[in-house]
């Protein structure tokens, strides 16, 4: 019962304090709804929450701009600034330009970022000391604007340990064509001997990139480049030496220009290249007299002992100033580029080339559009180029396609071989107007047409490196270029042989592609070759043979002797080419005997027209018996013995067959 009772006064208790609370509440409401409007109060806190919020994201933005900038700097955190140090050194200073946006170089917020970059800097560099980080020495003393960073990235880049990184950082540099001028001069004087080659050797590059060669020393009083030249050669060893540059030698010391003109007075040969001398008994040009002396200098500088005495004595600036003399002297321009050339087959040497200015020519020069100065310059940069070749490219040994760096894959090679009188660029170019044989040939410059090899070939095929081989021939001994030089196809074979195997010609596919006394060479060099274990590659690797007119079994050209002035006196290349020659029959049952089981194609063309030799007779040089091989196709064609290797156009069947041929048979090797 009394439970019950508890129970009861508990419910009662608990209603009434439930209704006290709604009472209480009921009150306040209505007291609030008389109030007054609340003070400020409520006004200032929302206030607050504003500027929270402002603050909030101005610190936010702050951060990510601050961030950004961190990221933008780090770009410039690895550049080595020891070589930005050496550049103080050198006489070449250029003043930073100033950009040609305003809105860059002024306002707040251009000068808040270059302090912020100073001040990021310096810590970064502190911490780096403290840590012994790899920033402490970029940053302790050098600071690169933000559009500066890609010039030092790529100088940098240049000069990794890493081969792709290098060139793929010179290519970059070649593309570049929005730099200012001043950047352009930063990487010229900041780069090193490597990138500097790679940059000449790139087609687009920007000529700003070569600093002008640094000036030349003056010449002694009373002096002259001419007894310069004989002073240098004088100072070369004596050693060493065969019967011609003894000759050369001789006649370059002893002789004065008068005497010279007194001795000879007519006409002289160098290097396959007839050079007028004075028709009387007047004195010899002085521009005469150094070509005979450069003609020396070409062969001393292929002894490397010799190229030492040449660059130790000043030889590189006294024939850079003789190449610069004589700008309107393409022949003289060319013994020289032979002998920068021959001296570049020295990799010690290299350096000094560099230094004497020579890279800043040999880049003009490659965008000659004269093949010949192209050509030269081109292979005197090759050898200078060691960072993507390792072919060296001896004289008389051209390159026509590549000439500059290439992506390009090369896949297989075709050479060129001249024949008598001919000339690794002459001998190719396109028909001529008119059909003489005589080397006065030689003697026009306005001859050297289109090299089609060089043009239509290289087009067609990129994928093949085209080369080109020269060497000297003569008609007759009293007008040869050296008079005590009688060299023999085996001699010249062997020679070829040695260069071409330097050139790497035997690590791809090869076809040879020959002209008259020049198909006797390949032939000789192929069996030269098969007898050799270390030249074995030469011969698994040919493809292939095209003869044009080649005399297989002798020409008539040297019965004709002696009713020709320029056959007087008959050379040795022309009395091998005899029909009663032993040395031509041995070689042609040879080669038969070699090529029965070899796996190559032949295609033979040959002339149907005479050929006029002088002004007195004209002669079928190669009758169409003589130029059956045995062997491959014989295509007569309607052309002398001097166009049948001279396209008229690029769609004559001479280039259109020519290219079906080497196409066909290189076919399984250019798809791969």
């Amino acid at each position: 019962m009394s439970s019950i009772l508890s129970t009861f006064h508990f419910s009662r208790a608990f209603s009434h304090q439930r209704m006290s609370l709604a009472t209480y509440c009921i009150i306040c409401c209505r007291r609030i709804g008389t109030l007054t409007p609340p003070p400020k109060s409520t006004t200032y806190w929302r206030d607050i929450r504003n500027v929270i919020k402002f603050t909030g994201s101005l610190i936010l933005g702050g951060s990510l701009f601050l961030t950004y900038e961190v990221w933008a700097l780090k770009k410039s955190l690895t550049l080595d600034t020891q070589v930005v140090e050496r550049e103080k050194m050198k006489s070449y200073i250029y003043v930073h330009t100033v950009s040609l946006d305003d809105r860059e170089n002024y306002g707040i917020t251009y000068q808040a970022r270059k302090e912020l970059h100073k001040a990021v800097r310096k810590v970064l560099a502190t911490s780096a000391k403290i840590l012994r980080g790899p920033f402490a020495d970029p940053f302790s003393t050098v600071d690169v604007e933000d559009h500066e960073c890609a010039v030092w990235l790529l100088l940098r880049k240049s000069q990794s340990g890493d081969r792709a990184a290098r060139l793929q950082s010179v290519q970059e540099m070649s593309e570049t064509h929005h730099w200012h001028d001043y950047q352009y001069r930063i990487i010229a004087q900041a780069c090193d001997l490597r990138t500097l080659i790679g940059l000449a050797r790139s087609k687009e590059s920007d000529p700003r990139f070569f600093l002008p060669p640094p000036p030349l020393p003056s010449l002694k009083e009373d002096s002259s480049i001419e007894e310069e030249l004989r002073q240098l050669l004088a100072s070369l060893p004596q050693t060493e030496l065969d019967e011609c540059i003894q000759y050369f030698t001789s006649l370059a010391l002893s002789e004065s220009s008068q005497s010279l003109a007194a001795q000879k007075g007519g006409l002289w040969c160098f290097g396959g290249n007839g050079l007028p001398y004075a028709e009387s008994f007047g004195e010899v040009p002085s521009a005469t007299v150094e070509m005979f002396c450069l003609e020396a200098l070409v062969k001393h500088s292929e002894i490397s002992t010799h190229c030492d005495q040449i660059e130790a004595n000043g030889g590189l600036q006294l024939l850079q100033r003789l190449y610069q003399l004589h700008k309107d002297c393409p022949k003289i321009q060319r013994n020289i580029m032979r002998i920068i050339g021959n001296m570049a087959l020295n990799e010690h040497l290299h350096s000094t080339i560099v230094r004497s200015g020579w890279v800043s020519i040999l880049a003009e020069a490659m965008k000659s559009p004269r093949i010949m100065e192209a050509s030269h310059a081109a292979r005197t940069l090759a050898n200078l180029d060691r960072e993507t070749m390792r072919e060296k490219y001896h004289d008389g040994v051209y390159v026509l396609h590549p000439q500059y760096r290439t992506s390009q894959p090369i896949k297989a090679d075709v050479l060129f071989i001249h024949g008598l009188m001919g000339a690794a660029f002459k001998t190719w170019r396109q028909q001529d107007s008119e059909q003489v044989l005589t080397e006065k040939i030689l003697e026009d410059e306005a001859r050297y047409t289109t090299c089609w090899p060089k043009t239509w070939l290289a087009r067609d095929c990129p994928a093949l490196r085209i080369i080109s081989v020269e060497y000297d021939t003569s008609l007759s001994d009293w007008r040869t270029r050296c008079p005590v030089e009688r060299k023999s196809i085996a001699f010249r074979s062997n020679e070829l042989l040695r260069k071409l195997r330097a050139a790497g010609v035997g690590e791809r596919p090869v076809i040879w592609v020959s002209h008259s006394m020049g198909g006797l060479l390949v032939k000789k060099m192929l069996l030269e070759a098969s007898k050799k274990p270390e030249m074995s590659t030469i011969i698994n690797n040919t493809r292939g043979i095209i003869f044009y007119s080649v005399p297989h079994h002798g020409s008539h050209l040297a019965e004709y002797s002696v009713n020709i002035r320029y056959l007087l006196f008959p050379s040795l290349e022309v009395k091998e080419l005899s029909k009663d020659s032993p040395a031509l029959k041995t070689l042609q049952d040879d080669f038969l005997e070699f090529a029965k089981d070899k796996n190559f194609q032949v295609l033979n063309f040959v002339e149907t027209l005479p050929t006029y030799i002088g002004s007195m007779i004209k002669l079928h040089v190669v009758p169409v018996e003589s130029a059956d091989l045995g062997i491959g196709d014989l295509i007569p064609v309607d052309v002398d013995h001097l166009n049948i290797c001279k396209p008229k156009k690029k769609d004559a069947f001479l280039y259109q067959r020519t290219l079906q041929f080497i196409c066909e048979t290189l076919a399984k090797d250019l798809e791969n």
